[in-house]
């Protein structure tokens, strides 16, 4: 199907004194590599006068599932669904660590923090992603844009830190048992949470706000229902040499460094349970850490996934880039509560007894 759009942007004369806004009308061509030149062409036809003048849009182009437009409602219900079970999930596990004295331990504080982002992830796209499904709402300014970006990378990189602090905690906990209790205390775990939230919101503000003073003069649509840091790279004409850097360099350092601790940490670990004597010690003290290891996988083998995609799949198919997409900001929020409750026995018995007790009254 193909639609018109309004798009704003603003012409700026060799001079550099004077600007003046106008409206064009954008028409939307699928799939999305050939927009660019559409485009292009549609421009030259309406405004030939300014074909030396400097464009800078204010307005970006969101990306729903292309082809499958008449489908959107269809294909919005489990998504709709994944997010539900992903708020309710992770508010449920808010609560339980709140209300029940039994899992008042670092390991459940630490679950809790883990909740805390991941609603934070859930509605950092969620309206985007509904609005463009639901109601065809594409459009978004560069302002939106670009904080919804911003809240959406720094959740992604208080997960990954959340991920690391609880391998921490398995390792404290298997290493060091009789320790654990003293090193691993409440306030300390608050304080962990804290730093971790303003270290992931301090590395992720100087590219934000690099991205508002670039002009983008691209016209094309976005990867996806929502808004990246590379995706708004893409579109933009001015320097972003330093940005594309500096996004690289906290990748690596931030996510890279908390899966290589991860890793040693269960080095460490795994050398701790294959001393123990008891086979039954040793496979109790292995259980303890499944539940960690299955969100670990859940979190960081999507964004690889992704990240792949971006990287070397230019040429297949647009599908493949936004369900990729959908997948890593939804499967780890939607997947987390799901395994704790599953394989953790305190947390089943916590959800048991908030259900007996709802049944008794």
């Amino acid at each position: 199907m193909i639609e018109n759009r309004s798009v704003n942007f603003h012409i700026k004369l060799a001079a550099g004194e004077k600007r003046e806004s106008r409206t064009i009308w954008l028409t939307e061509i699928l799939p999305k590599h050939a927009m660019g030149h559409e485009f292009s062409i549609l421009l030259k036809l309406t405004m030939p006068s300014l074909s030396s003048a400097n464009l800078s849009f204010s307005t970006f182009l969101l990306t729903g599932f292309p082809g499958l437009e008449w489908a959107h409602q269809w294909i919005s219900l489990p998504i709709f669904v994944g997010y539900l079970v992903a708020l309710v999930g992770n508010a449920t596990i808010l609560y339980l660590v709140r209300t029940d004295r039994s899992l008042h331990q670092p390991m459940y504080y630490f679950l809790a923090i883990l909740a805390v982002t991941d609603l934070g992830l859930c509605m950092s796209t969620l309206p985007s992603v509904l609005g463009v499904l639901w109601f065809d709402a594409r459009t978004v300014s560069l302002v939106p844009c670009v904080l919804q970006q911003h809240f959406l990378h720094s959740f992604s990189f208080i997960e990954s830190a959340v991920l690391f602090a609880m391998a921490l905690d398995r390792l404290v906990a298997i290493r060091f048992p009789l320790h654990f209790a003293s090193v691993l205390t409440g306030p300390r775990v608050a304080l962990v949470g804290v730093v971790l939230s303003v270290r992931s919101a301090a590395i992720t503000a100087a590219p934000s706000l690099h991205l508002l003073t670039f002009n983008y003069c691209r016209p094309g649509a976005l990867s996806h229902a929502y808004c990246l840091h590379q995706d708004m790279i893409r579109l933009a004409c001015s320097d972003t040499h330093f940005s594309r850097l500096y996004e690289l360099c906290i990748i690596m350092l931030a996510m890279g460094g908390d899966v290589l601790f991860i890793l040693l940490s269960y080095t460490v670990i795994l050398r701790t349970v294959l001393a123990i004597a008891s086979a039954g010690e040793r496979l109790k003290a292995l259980n303890t850490c499944v539940s960690h290891i299955l969100a670990v996988l859940c979190f960081y083998v999507p964004v690889l996934g992704l990240s792949i995609v971006h990287r070397f799949g230019r040429h297949t198919s647009p599908l493949l880039h936004i369900l990729m997409g959908t997948v890593s900001v939804l499967f780890p929020p939607l997947m987390n509560p799901v395994i704790y409750s599953i394989k953790t026995q305190q947390i089943r018995r916590a959800i048991l007894k908030v259900i007996s007790l709802e049944k008794i009254k």
